[in-house]
């Protein structure tokens, strides 16, 4: 059974709503994409939209739920995430108060301006966001039928959830980049940074801080 177009438009409204939604991954990218350069800006888009068809997969053969199932499990990955959230706005926020030259360069405090270094920050922090996986756990069966294919099913929605997000994504990087002279002043690009910074460790709090569900 294909998935009908019916099914696509209900789902893309869905992670449509939560694609626009302003929240780590925008952060992510305005950042990139204003300081870092617009390959390392697409790099960590591409690297989001990794992790989200990963996500999907794995949702669609019953990995995500097992992963929801175990509280030890869902916690190690919780933690090792906020910390690695915590470490990027850390050394951003480090960069930022110490005026140190990597906060106003192309390449910043979190790696290099190459387009690989961003698509492993981005796939990075999306593959160690559980909370992705319950939201795949929690959405995605909803709009698969019990006879269907979960496998063909699952991937084809998580290809719309990645069309969906890179468009947006993407539009985000190229109006931050028509504004990357003014942006990579070094008392601006400092700002971002600092701005960033401080996002990224509140989430990184927030996960942490979260219990695994029950």
């Amino acid at each position: 059974m294909l998935p009908s177009v019916a099914v696509i438009a209900s789902f893309s409204l869905v992670v449509g709503l939560l694609t626009v939604t302003p929240g780590l991954d925008t952060a992510l990218v305005l950042r990139s994409a204003a300081v870092g350069g617009k390959r390392r800006a697409f790099g960590v888009i591409a690297g989001i939209q990794t992790g989200t068809l990963i996500w999907g997969f794995l949702a669609a053969i019953g990995v995500s739920a097992l992963l929801l199932a175990s509280a030890q499990l869902y916690d190690v990955i919780r933690l090792i995430g906020a910390a690695y959230l915590i470490w990027m706005g850390g050394r951003m926020l480090w960069s930022t108060i110490h005026g140190t030259r990597a906060a106003a360069s192309s390449s910043g405090p979190i790696g290099d301006d190459s387009f690989f270094s961003g698509w492993r920050q981005g796939a990075l922090t999306n593959l160690l966001n559980p909370k992705m996986g319950a939201f795949y756990v929690a959405i995605l069966p909803q709009f698969i039928p019990e006879s269907a294919p979960h496998l063909m099913w699952g991937l084809t929605l998580a290809g719309v959830h990645v069309l969906l997000g890179t468009a947006w994504l993407s539009a985000l990087a190229l109006v931050a980049q028509r504004f990357s002279r003014w942006l990579q002043r070094r008392k601006v690009a400092r700002t971002i940074d600092g701005v960033t910074g401080t996002v990224l460790i509140g989430f990184g709090v927030g996960v942490a801080m979260e219990g695994a569900p029950r």
